[in-house]
C-alpha cells in the first residue's frame, strides 16, 4: 500500500525500513558516498561505521522524508566540511546523471514528435540547465572555498580579496532556477499536446519532478543550514 506520510528518521530505525518506506534516500547514501547494501544497520551504526556525524545525515534524511523545518539549530562550523561535500557530490548527479537522462527524454520526444512546440521544450531545458550549472560552478569554484577559508586554520587570502559572497543574491538564484523548472513542467502538463509517445512524456515528466524534489532539497541544506553557519562564521570574523 501506498503510503503518503513519510517516518521521521531517528537514530535506532533500520535503513533498509527507511528505504523500502522512500526509495529516494537511495540519493542520500550515494551523496554521502556510502554503499547501497545497508544490511540490517540502523541508522546509527551506518553513520558510526563510516564516520559520518548523526546529526547531519539524520537532518538530511528527514528533508528526503518530507520533513522541511530543521534550520541550522544544533549544527556548528565543524559540520560545514560534511555538508560540503555532500553538496559536491549533489553536484555530479544533476550534471551527469539527471541532466543527461531528461535530455535524452526530450530528444526521443522529439524523434516521434518532430514540432516546433518540442524544439522549444529542448531549448528551454537546455537554457534552464546551463544556468544551473554555471550555479553549481560558481559554488564548487567560489563559494564552497570561501566558506572553508572561514574555518579556523583554513586560508584567508580569499576573504581578503575581490571574491565577495552575498547570502541575499545567492537564496535570490535558487529561487529563480525553481520557478524555472516549475514552467516547464506546466509547459507540457498544460499547454502541449502530443499524439505520439505518451510513455517518453510520462518518462519526462517524472524525470522532471525528481530534479525539481532533489534540487529542492539541495536548496534547503543551502538556505537553512549552511548559509547560516556561514553568516555566523563572518560574523565572528568582524567582530573579530
Amino acid at each position: 500500500m501506498y503510503q503518503t506520510t513519510k517516518t521521521y528518521i531517528k537514530p535506532h530505525i533500520r535503513m533498509a525500513d527507511l528505504i523500502f518506506e522512500n526509495p529516494y534516500l537511495l540519493l542520500l547514501l550515494e551523496h554521502f558516498g556510502l554503499d547501497l547494501v545497508v544490511h540490517d544497520k540502523t541508522v546509527s551504526q551506518l553513520c558510526t561505521e563510516n564516520g559520518i556525524n548523526e546529526k547531519v545525515f539524520i537532518s538530511f534524511a528527514n528533508l528526503y522524508n518530507g520533513f522541511t523545518s530543521i534550520g541550522s539549530e544544533g549544527f556548528d562550523s565543524g559540520h560545514i566540511e560534511t555538508i560540503i561535500g555532500f553538496l559536491r557530490n549533489a553536484h555530479y548527479y544533476f550534471k551527469y546523471d539527471k541532466y543527461p537522462e531528461i535530455q535524452d527524454h526530450i530528444k526521443k520526444l522529439f524523434d516521434k514528435n518532430p514540432s516546433a512546440e518540442i524544439r522549444m521544450i529542448e531549448k528551454f531545458f537546455n537554457d534552464y540547465f546551463m544556468e544551473v550549472s554555471e550555479h553549481l560552478d560558481y559554488e564548487e569554484g567560489i563559494a564552497f572555498p570561501y566558506f572553508r577559508s572561514l574555518l579556523p586554520g583554513k586560508v584567508t587570502e580569499q576573504r581578503n580579496g575581490e571574491i565577495k559572497f552575498s547570502g541575499t543574491e545567492y537564496l535570490e538564484h535558487h529561487t529563480d532556477i525553481e520557478s524555472k523548472l516549475a514552467d516547464l513542467k506546466n509547459l507540457l502538463l498544460r499547454h502541449i499536446s502530443l499524439k505520439n509517445d505518451p510513455v517518453n512524456r510520462r518518462k519526462l515528466l517524472f524525470s522532471l519532478i525528481e530534479l525539481e524534489f532533489v534540487l529542492s532539497i539541495h536548496s534547503l541544506i543551502e538556505e537553512t543550514i549552511l548559509i547560516p553557519l556561514v553568516i555566523n562564521l563572518e560574523d565572528k570574523h568582524t567582530l573579530g
